[in-house]
Order: structure tokens, then C-alpha cells, then sequence
């Protein structure tokens, strides 16, 4: 499938930022590989309305699953251009007391298995152009909180692994990025007037649009910029310092 066309796999490619992710590169002539861990039905039906698509699964809590599957499509994807991983958990806990449960979930989805896939696919595939990993880091990274603990710390444990993949990739072609989106959707139980707030707490005050995401996805696809940067979509939130995470913000302005 897609032989004529650079292949780019998204985790997480089937809902929210990752579905929109996978349009946007359908949509300029890419083959896409949609993985899901349990949204099987929402990627199968987009993968049909794509030009040039198809699926896979994989828990990302089996990292060795999931090197696996970089494996398999890397003997077979002829132009294997660009791996994102989007996919990540984002469960609500603080820092003061760690819940290992919420802590270790976090650190192998949202790091370890990304950072795992990441290699695999830095020796195993083939690319005509070169190839380009996206890593999906967060603006918290330089605007941090105790807000979800767990998640925060394994953000800038994936953020960690970006210069050192960069430094190991033999091919001077090849390009690994990061991107650091600030708010973007609706998060957990938020109304429609929190979000709305919560995703204009930023140095602009206007809403981070899903499609700017896709738009540096897009950019950072063609390679322009040296291996090991990272790019922040976010208008400007990460240049702030918010004590509490936007939504807990919003959620406390609404309330008075």
C-alpha cells in the first residue's frame, strides 16, 4: 500500500491532534499509518477516507510490541519518511505525593516507548529523502507546575532523549525533532466556556488552532531545520510562568 508515496506513521493518529495530523498529510499526498491502542473503529473509518491509508495496533504499554511493530512496517514501506509519535496518557495528579500507578503508565507511553520506536526506527528503515522523527513533547516543559505530575516528568524525559537520538542518527539526512504544543482541545471534563478561557492564557490571548500543530508537523517533515530543535505551538504560553495548569486557571477564574 502507498508505495508511490512517502509513508509517515502517527501514534495516536485516530482521534484529537492525531487525527488531524493524519488529514493534513493525507491531504498533501502522503500514505498514512494510523495506529490505535483502543480506537479501532474511529481509525478504521478514517483510514477510509483517505486517499491512501491504513491501520495498526498497539498497546504503547508494550514497548517491545511496539518496536515490533516499527519492525514489520520497516520491512515492507519502501519510503518510510516520518514517525510522530503523538500518542500520550494525561492523567490529573500532584506532586505532593507520587502515584506510582499514574507514574509509570506515563513514563513508558508517553517516554520510554516513543524513545524505543524512535530507535527501532532509525536502524531499520529506508527513506529517499531521508528520515524525520517528531517527537511530541509539551509547552510545560519550560512552563512548568505540579498539575499532572506524572505527565509533566515524562515529557521532559522524552524531551531528554531528542539532542541524543539527533547526536546517534548516522545519516546526516535524517532529522529528529521535537514539538511542544500549548493548549489546543478540550482536556478531561472541561465546558465549553473553560476552554474557551483556558486556551487564551497566553502571551497572543487567542486560541491555538489543531491545524497550526499540523502545519509545523508538516514543516518539520521537509527538514529544514538542524536535527535536535524543538518548535513550540502555543502562542507564546511557554514564555509565561502559570502556577497551576490552564484548565485549574480557568476552572478558578470562572468560579471567582
Amino acid at each position: 500500500m502507498g508505495n508511490d508515496r512517502p509513508a509517515v506513521l502517527i501514534t495516536g493518529g485516530a482521534k484529537r491532534i492525531g487525527a488531524v495530523l493524519s488529514r493534513s498529510f493525507a491531504d498533501v499526498g502522503w500514505h498514512v499509518i494510523i495506529h490505535y491502542g483502543s480506537s479501532a473503529s474511529e481509525a478504521e473509518a478514517l483510514a477510509a477516507s483517505l486517499p491512501s491509508a491504513e491501520t495498526v495496533h498497539v498497546d504503547l504499554i508494550d514497548s517491545d510490541g511496539a518496536v515490533s511493530l516499527v519492525q514489520s512496517l520497516a520491512g515492507r514501506l519502501s519510503d518510510w519518511r516520518l514517525l510522530i509519535n503523538c500518542a500520550a496518557v494525561f492523567e490529573p495528579d500532584e506532586g505532593e505525593i507520587l502515584d506510582w500507578r499514574k507514574y509509570r503508565k506515563a513514563n513508558i507511553v508517553n517516554a520510554r516507548t516513543p524513545t524505543m520506536m524512535a530507535q527501532a526506527y532509525l536502524r531499520s528503515t529506508s527513506a529517499r529523502e531521508g528520515r524525520r522523527v517528531i517527537q511530541f513533547t509539551d509547552q510545560k516543559l519550560e512552563n512548568p507546575n505540579p498539575d499532572f505530575f506524572s505527565y509533566t516528568i515524562s515529557k521532559h524525559a522524552m524531551d531528554a532523549s531528542i539532542a541524543m537520538l539527533a547526536m546517534q542518527a548516522n545519516d546526516p539526512r535524517d532529522r529528529v525533532y521535537g514539538l511542544a504544543p500549548g493548549a489546543i482541545l478540550p482536556s478531561h471534563d472541561q465546558s465549553e466556556a473553560e476552554t474557551e478561557t483556558s486556551h487564551r492564557l497566553n502571551l497572543l490571548r487567542r486560541k491555538t488552532g489543531a491545524d497550526e500543530v499540523a502545519n509545523a508537523c508538516l514543516f518539520l517533515a521537509d527538514g529544514h531545520l538542524a536535527s535536535g530543535q524543538t518548535i513550540y505551538v502555543d502562542s507564546g504560553q511557554h514564555l509565561l510562568s502559570q502556577p497551576r495548569d490552564v484548565i485549574y486557571l480557568a476552572r478558578e477564574m470562572e468560579n471567582g
